[in-house]
């Protein structure tokens, strides 16, 4: 591969490097704004329900959940280690380290899904198939609402993180990053770790309540 050369508005690699850096740490920043924002109204309706929060939480999948929290870090581990390892011009073997972080990333997917399916069979669907029996039902509802729409939205995150992985990759397996020039690559790992620490908030939040003695 010839060497890399900088994008047309940018004076050398290395300023092309800070300043994609920069633009997804500026991302990352607006993406805590909207999961702070969600986890927030999460702990207003907890403080309101606190009784039907601590048993919906109950009937969530703690296994699957430690499951995927374990696939997580393991996958942020090794895109970790194939940040490292492009920059010293192993592509081959950062190529292996991405395509496995990205299987995991659909291990967790699969994971998920089979998880969304075993709620829907249970009739813990809030607006589609909702049925919960005792006092504590608009509780459960509303515990409901927030997995669904943050454990949706987590995992859209993870899937363009999938693909992201996937594609550098690629590149990487065809010897486009050196110590010079690996801004894509660090830029995802940046990305892929904020899905990770995003995904451990919400294990905590969702999987947790209700479970101590």
């Amino acid at each position: 591969m010839p060497e890399a050369r900088p994008a047309i508005q940018f004076a050398d690699l290395r300023q092309q490097h800070d300043v994609a850096q920069l633009g997804m740490w500026v991302f990352l920043a607006t993406e805590v704004l909207f999961f702070s924002g969600l986890i927030l109204t999460y702990c207003v309706y907890r403080f309101g329900f606190p009784d039907g929060f601590a048993e919906a939480a109950r009937h969530t999948k703690i296994v699957i959940g430690t499951i995927n929290t374990a696939i997580l870090l393991t996958s942020s581990f090794l895109v970790a280690w194939a940040v490292e390892i492009a920059r010293l011009r192993q592509g081959r073997f950062a190529a292996v380290l991405l395509w496995a972080a990205a299987l995991l990333g659909i291990a967790f997917l699969v994971l998920k899904g089979i998880e969304y399916k075993t709620e829907y069979d249970e009739h813990l669907v809030p607006g589609l198939n909702f049925e919960f029996p005792g006092a504590q039902a608009r509780g459960v509802s509303l515990f409901f609402v927030f997995y669904f729409v943050s454990t949706g939205l987590h995992g859209i995150h993870v899937a363009v993180g999938v693909v992201a992985l996937g594609v550098i990759g690629f590149r990487a397996r065809q010897h486009a990053y050196s110590e010079q020039y690996h801004a894509p690559v660090t830029v995802a790992g940046l990305y892929w770790h904020f899905v990770d620490v995003v995904w451990i908030f919400l294990f905590a939040l969702i999987y947790l309540p209700g479970r101590g003695v």
